[in-house]
């Protein structure tokens, strides 16, 4: 039976990874969205993201929008890899009979 991934595992980085895996490619959220997406404070949203990163699983980025600072972030192909392998992991658990 496959391994969960004890980073990913964690529920509010589960939904990160979720919203992110399901961008195309190469795409990516900005940090507010994913806040109000997600229901998650800032700070909370900040320390998975951090997580996240330095497992490599995403890539944070910043830019500015009309002299403004924003944060996006997006799935790597690693962290989609690791992803769609926990997926997995708990389908193998949901089709496992006691």
């Amino acid at each position: 039976m496959a391994e969960l991934d004890p980073i990913i595992h964690q529920p509010v980085r589960l939904r990160i990874m979720a919203a992110l895996t399901s961008l195309h490619d190469g795409s990516a959220l900005d940090f507010s969205t994913l806040g109000k997406l997600l229901k998650v404070t800032d700070g909370n949203l900040g320390a998975h993201l951090q997580t996240l990163e330095q497992a490599g699983y995403i890539k944070v980025g910043k830019s500015f929008v009309q002299r403004k600072p924003r944060t996006h972030a997006a799935a790597t192909y690693q962290g989609r890899a690791r992803f769609q392998a926990h997926v997995e992991a708990l389908q193998d658990i949901l089709r496992t009979k006691p």
